[in-house]
């Protein structure tokens, strides 16, 4: 017994587990405790607690006295709670805590004192107006912070010394107008500054970011790409800005990039774009494009050039284009697609063509496609030539156009077709397209079909279910089995009174 006692003694203190939980919390084996709908933090949270989650409760006031006796803290979540302010010093003495997360609450500022073993820092959803040096000293550990939605207008850079492993830095959301530079952190990996109001950025802000590989500075008010960005940069969004032109010199030494989103800007061309060699994916939907990119880099996988006014797309912007799979061009005004314009995208899976003017399927589309986009367009025949080599055809999209009938042929070469919408078209209701609706199904395709123009009878029916036409085919096929019955007994009748075999196959003999 007095061995047991000793060792319970010597038992490090933040691997002991606790018999009690508190009233409207839940506690695990691993030493997480997680609370809600709490009116302060539980005084009986156990002490060897090393992850403390409070969400959707009522705490106002956050106070020393909450967590001294959580000296294994590592992971603090107090979210939802409406509070509005910590005492100072409040996490001073947790000596452990690795992430503090006080998100979607009312703080007006930083809280004091934070803990120099912190690596994460989120603050997001808050009123906090105004960043000091101060807030971060000692945090030399910090590799994540995150500010979002708060209220600041103005940031200068050098606020964030005391920072020197930050590698992830988010100030999205905060209205700002201004940010003061260089930004001198050497190791920041991940920046982004969304939805704010920044016009222009120093020339020398970005310069000291030598290892940043993601910018995010969606929706701002920029009217050209910041000058000297890291040659080291993967991805780049600037979408929703006011650019209108992309110049040759401010990327031509982005040679790392990979993906680069410039859709919602005033773009009517783009210049350099092909000596990016390393991009994969470029955006460039809801711009001023009237034809599409002439130069594009070789490596591409995915071009979104959705919502422009591109009228023609012929084979000289994708001759090189290998490696390309996903190719928006919908909400254009396309009138004419060049036969075999992509013949040289050998790996296109998806092409998306919606909302064009095209009168035809175009001819000699990639057979890699599995999904093909023609919704709203003017097609009204669906040919053998323009389907008969898309093995690979999965999708296929022919809502709101002006078909009127269906060959089953067509379809015939459409062996992995799933799904087929046909829907908003001004269908012919015969039996034959009841026909191919039942084929399809029986193929286990997907078919949504739309509803009958013509006859009027099943006008406005869905010619996938007109109980008018079901009942019409099966008519006509009763009536053709009486058909066929009297011509057989002719025919028999003919044969008794030595008529004559009109079938060339036919030998009246018997075999000995």
């Amino acid at each position: 017994m007095h061995l047991s006692y000793v060792l319970f003694i010597l038992f490090p203190l933040c691997s002991g587990l606790s018999t009690t939980c508190p009233r409207r919390c839940t506690c695990d084996s691993t030493q997480s405790v997680q609370c809600y709908r709490v009116l302060q933090v539980p005084r009986e949270i156990p002490a060897t607690t090393k992850w403390l989650y409070i969400s959707h409760s009522k705490i106002k006031h956050l106070q020393i006295s909450d967590f001294r006796k959580m000296s294994c803290l590592e992971e603090l979540i107090l979210s939802c709670s409406g509070t509005e302010s910590v005492e100072n010093n409040t996490f001073k003495a947790l000596s452990t805590l690795k992430s503090l997360e006080l998100w979607k609450n009312k703080l007006r500022r930083i809280p004091t004192s934070l803990p120099s073993s912190l690596e994460v820092l989120k603050l997001g959803d808050n009123s906090i107006s105004v960043l000091h040096e101060s807030n971060f000293e000692g945090l030399k550990n910090l590799r994540v912070l995150d500010i979002q939605n708060n209220l600041i207008l103005a940031v200068s850079f050098s606020t964030f010394l005391p920072l020197c492993s930050l590698q992830s830095l988010t100030l999205d959301g905060n209205n700002m107008e201004s940010v003061y530079g260089p930004l001198k952190l050497p190791r920041l990996k991940y920046l982004s500054m969304e939805n704010n109001k920044l016009h222009t950025f120093s020339g020398s802000f970005f310069a000291p970011l030598q290892y940043l590989l993601f910018l995010r500075l969606t929706g701002n008010l920029l009217t050209k790409v910041p000058l000297n960005l890291p040659k080291s940069l993967l991805s780049l969004k600037l979408d929703r800005n006011q650019l209108k032109v992309i110049r040759f010199r401010d990327i031509k030494h982005l040679e790392n990039l990979s993906e680069l989103i410039l859709s919602e800007n005033q773009l009517s061309s783009i210049d350099g774009i092909h000596l990016l060699p390393n991009l994969t994916i470029l955006e460039l939907s809801r711009n001023h494009l009237q034809s599409m990119p002439l130069r594009l880099p070789a490596r591409l996988q995915k071009l979104d050039c959705s919502n422009n006014f591109i009228q023609r797309v012929t084979a000289q912007g994708f001759q090189d284009l290998q490696d390309l799979r996903h190719l928006f061009l919908d909400n254009n005004t396309v009138s004419m697609f060049e036969a075999g314009a992509l013949d040289g995208c050998a790996q296109l899976s998806n092409l998306a063509l919606e909302q064009n003017l095209l009168i035809s399927i175009p001819l000699r589309l990639p057979d890699t496609l599995a999904r093909l986009d023609l919704k709203g367009n003017d097609i009204q025949h669906v040919g053998e030539r323009e389907l008969k080599y898309l093995k690979q055809l999965q999708v296929l999209n022919l809502r709101n156009n002006k078909i009127s009938a269906l060959d089953r042929k067509v379809l015939e070469y459409l062996p992995r077709l799933r799904y087929l919408y046909l829907d908003g078209n001004p269908w012919n209701c015969s039996c034959e397209l009841l026909r191919i609706g039942k084929v399809l199904i029986a193929k286990g395709t997907d078919v949504s079909g739309g509803q009958c123009a013509t006859p009027a009878e099943s006008h406005g029916e869905s010619w996938m279910s007109s109980k008018k036409l079901l009942q019409r085919c099966e008519d006509n096929l009763s009536s053709a089995k009486e058909n066929k019955e009297i011509r057989n007994k002719m025919m028999a009748d003919d044969l008794s009174t030595g008529g004559v075999n009109l079938d060339d196959d036919y030998y009246d003999y018997e075999i000995d």
